[in-house]
């Protein structure tokens, strides 16, 4: 017995033009990518002065601000890693920004996961007023905040600093995470119940796994901001009776400023060090924020 095989082949001149596989930009619109490398530059450009610039002397930096080491100078961040204070402040901050944001995720994804999947009078209301926060900035809390700290004792402290810190930053976190779990298909919840799983069950064993990108990337933004914040720490930590050894690494880059005033390498050294690991954290995490924000247009 022989089988036939009947053979169809393609017209050609219906294909899709074949794209070139080594082919990643499209040169037609050089424009646009003149507009991204500028903006890559002036984003990039100041970084890279700073950790330069740590390597080279104050004589040097004055006499050419915008050359390169000659020669290149490694005491500045040896002076630097071997400060006591320098550890005490990385301490300090890696304190902050991991108690911050473990506040800021499990709050969030529980206010959130209410928010959204949860049919209740006031819903909107409660959504919205998370909404507004974004429009109280703390440069206006200051005063009241202060007042409020000293009043519960917490003025001084790091508390003083984590609970304010994960307020403000819980409503970028809810406006992120409610679109986010809305996309989650109700049929999964249903089916969920069908085999017995209670709510909380559904959250733990399916909603947050789904929910992984958006909770890395609220995760990330708390990290960050709680690594960088400088007025909320001033305000708190630095007009109270904590050590300077034990203060945050943007009041420690203050201070060592006005320590080694006429020392700006060692001044670029340290910032350099400081700005490192919230950089290191974030690219990272760099797809998991992509994801996370993608799913929460989406939503």
């Amino acid at each position: 017995m022989t089988a036939t095989t009947n053979l169809v082949v393609p017209d050609l001149d219906k294909l899709p033009p074949r794209r070139s596989a080594g082919r990643r930009f499209d040169w037609g619109q050089p424009f646009v990518y003149l507009i991204a490398l500028v903006v890559a530059g002036l984003a990039i450009g100041p970084v890279l002065y700073v950790i330069i610039g740590g390597f080279r002397t104050t004589g040097d930096l004055n006499a050419n601000p915008a050359g390169l080491p000659d020669p290149w100078v490694f005491e500045n961040y040896a002076t630097v890693l071997g400060s006591t204070r320098f550890w005490g402040n990385v301490l300090a901050s890696i304190l902050l920004a991991v108690a911050t944001t473990a506040g800021v995720v499990i709050l969030g994804i529980m206010a959130a996961f209410v928010i959204a999947r949860y049919d209740f009078r006031g819903r909107q209301g409660l959504y919205t007023m998370f909404t507004a926060g974004l429009m109280f900035p703390l440069t206006v809390a200051a005063l009241p905040l202060t007042l409020l700290l000293r009043t519960l004792g917490l003025h001084g402290t790091y508390l003083g600093v984590i609970i304010p810190s994960i307020a403000f930053a819980l409503p970028t976190t809810i406006i992120i995470l409610v679109p986010f779990l809305r996309a989650i298909p109700d049929e999964l919840e249903e089916a969920a119940a069908i085999d017995g799983t209670s709510r909380i069950g559904f959250f733990w064993r399916i909603l947050l796994p789904l929910s992984k990108p958006g909770l890395v990337t609220v995760g990330v933004l708390a990290f960050i901001g709680s690594w960088n914040g400088y007025l909320l720490p001033l305000l708190v930590i630095s007009t109270g009776t904590l050590p300077q050894d034990f203060w945050p690494l943007p009041l420690g880059v203050t201070q060592f400023s006005t320590q080694y005033s006429q020392n700006t390498g060692a001044v670029l050294a340290y910032t350099s060090l400081a700005m490192i690991p919230a950089l290191v954290f974030f690219l990272a995490a760099e797809k998991q924020i992509v994801g996370g924000l993608q799913g929460a247009v989406k939503g």
